[in-house]
């Protein structure tokens, strides 16, 4: 078997078209190819980067969260006790209100009792005026008779 001119041919036109593909199709394809790599491996460290600000996210809201609670908690705790002082303040306003009802209450029996005490006294002086005229009426006259029934009067 001889090396014939078709081998030879073809060799010469293998390696052409190896040239050829080297020089002109080979480093487009290898341009396009490390691009795509590139770009591949921004979209990894986005989303790498992504996810890390996603967990940076979720501690933010995490802690937004933690620190609305805290203060909620502490309105409600506000709120309550200001509930309990109103309470505690409208208990010593109506105890006071109470106390100075209860007080005019006794002022008021008070001056109706020495109303009737007076009236009493009244009364009593003018039965006993009318008992002793009855019994001294001649023995004693009306102006020492007057006199006498008031310091009666005086001493009751």
């Amino acid at each position: 078997m001889g090396i014939n001119l078709t081998l030879v041919g073809q060799l010469v036109t293998f390696t052409l078209f190896v040239l050829f593909t080297m020089k002109f199709v080979w480093p487009p394809l290898t341009a396009a190819m490390d691009e795509r790599v590139k770009r591949i491996a921004d979209g990894l460290a986005a989303a790498e980067k992504g996810q890390e600000a996603q967990a940076d996210a979720e501690k933010q809201v995490e802690a937004a969260m933690l620190e609305a609670r805290t203060e909620a908690s502490d309105l409600v705790a506000h709120a309550q006790k200001r509930g309990n002082d109103m309470v505690s303040e409208a208990k010593e306003a109506a105890v006071a209100e109470g106390e100075r009802m209860l007080e005019a209450a006794r002022a008021q029996i008070d001056q109706e009792t020495n109303a009737a005490r007076e009236q009493l006294r009244s009364q009593v002086a003018v039965l006993a005026i009318a008992g002793a005229e009855k019994i001294l009426v001649r023995e004693i006259d009306p102006a020492s008779h007057e006199q006498m029934l008031n310091d009666l009067a005086g001493r009751l």
